[in-house]
């Protein structure tokens, strides 16, 4: 047990192991605390593939960047990872999904990103077991990148302890202290550790953790499901990311079958401080048949989905956020308390660049860019409960949807 550090990061996933590993590098000592094992929560459960191009152009500048770390993952931080690099398609089957991809490659060469539409046919010959039926347009991103998610959390956590962090597994916060509106410890089941900053990357626990100081943090945990068949002959990795736009569905290569996840229309929310401090997600109920049905939503272009055997089923609590945008930053009202959060269902893969955003946030007093629309004050006045839930719902239900496409509610 340590009794003091400059900053304590609460939360061991990918965006507090991240966050962990660059505040060291900026030579703060640093505890990491989860109340399980270290990297062992929704971050390994996740499907670990990157989206470049993203709703904004901040966020895709961040999701480059972070891709481009993982591509020197090894070289920076002296642990392993394995990814590949084949790309993405993005497939568009309703005509208000064709003109979204159309203005996103317009997005993307304005950026600098090496992205095109190409036909069906092109993209059958990228990913042999997609059929073209129904395809109205597809694009190629052709940096984008996947890879076994747990690599990236326990690296960073494994490199953060090798620049002087002290990881402390199985151990449960219990209280965040304030003296006149300021950090000044954490309490553990352990004992206190005193500290001037705290970051709360609790995933699924984000609420729980800031209402310890009296905060809030509007995000919702949502149960996410996926599924990976047993081998098939013609899957190779260098194989593309494959995503359905109006199913919200994706598929890529993974253990030589088919991974196939996706975002249901009415996802089970969860509620963490009604559950008992022992759960954890090891004890999330899944639901194959939500599987099933959005399999069956793609079989068009995928009838390879129909009855076929799996060799793994799997699924997390990433947290939603009302507008779909992360939360990261200074939490209102407790001086030295942040949160990076709210990943919305692409936090793995950005983890690298968020992580690296907010340790700069930290120890320079301000952002290293102007990351205002993600900020944790611009929710001013905390919703109805029943208001952000539906509002979560939506945007999770149309993942891959532009905000011009979808339902009014979700605004």
């Amino acid at each position: 047990m340590i009794d003091q550090a400059d900053v304590v990061v609460i939360g061991s996933g990918g965006l507090g192991a991240s966050t962990a590993y660059h505040l060291t590098k900026a030579g703060r000592k640093v505890a990491l605390i989860d109340q399980a094992a270290i990297a062992s929560q929704t971050s390994p459960r996740a499907a670990g593939l990157s989206g470049q191009l993203r709703r904004s152009e901040t966020m895709t500048r961040l999701a480059v960047a972070a891709v481009k770390k993982i591509e020197r993952f090894t070289e920076e931080t002296g642990e392993p990872m394995v990814f590949f690099q084949p790309g993405s398609l993005k497939i568009a089957r309703l005509p208000q999904h064709e003109t979204q991809l159309q203005e996103e490659v317009a997005i993307g060469k304005r950026m600098g990103l090496d992205v095109d539409l190409i036909s069906p046919a092109e993209a059958k010959s990228l990913m042999p077991y997609l059929e073209t039926t129904g395809i109205r347009a597809v694009t190629h991103m052709r940096t984008d990148i996947y890879l076994e998610p747990v690599q990236l959390p326990l690296g960073y956590a494994r490199a953060a302890e090798k620049r002087g962090a002290v990881l402390l597994p199985d151990t449960r916060v219990t209280g965040i202290i304030t003296e006149r509106g300021a950090v000044t410890g954490v309490r553990t089941e352990r004992g206190e550790i005193r500290t001037e900053v705290a970051v709360d990357a609790a995933g699924g626990w984000l609420r729980s953790v800031a209402a310890l100081a009296g905060a809030g943090a509007p995000v919702v945990p949502t149960r996410h499901q996926l599924m990976i068949t047993v081998p098939l002959p013609e899957v190779r990795p260098e194989q593309p990311i494959t995503r359905i736009i109006d199913a919200n569905v994706y598929v890529r290569p993974d253990k030589g079958g088919l991974m196939l996840g996706g975002y249901e229309a009415n996802p089970v929310q969860y509620d963490m401080q009604s559950l008992p401090p022992a759960w954890r997600i090891d004890d999330l109920e899944l639901d194959l048949g939500v599987l099933r049905r959005l399999a069956a939503s793609v079989r068009e272009q995928f009838p390879i989905f129909e009855n076929i055997a799996l060799q793994e089923h799997r699924g997390g609590l990433p947290t939603m956020t009302g507008d779909g945008e992360h939360v990261i930053g200074p939490v209102p009202g407790v001086h030295g308390l942040y949160i990076i959060g709210g990943c919305c269902v692409g936090g793995l893969t950005t983890a690298p660049a968020f992580g690296e955003v907010l340790a700069a946030w930290i120890t320079e007093g301000e952002p290293p860019m102007d990351l205002s629309f993600m900020a944790p004050a611009r929710f001013a006045g905390r919703l109805p409960e029943d208001v952000l839930r539906e509002r979560c719902r939506v945007q999770y239900s149309h993942h891959y949807w532009s905000h011009a496409s979808m339902p009014r509610s979700a605004a």
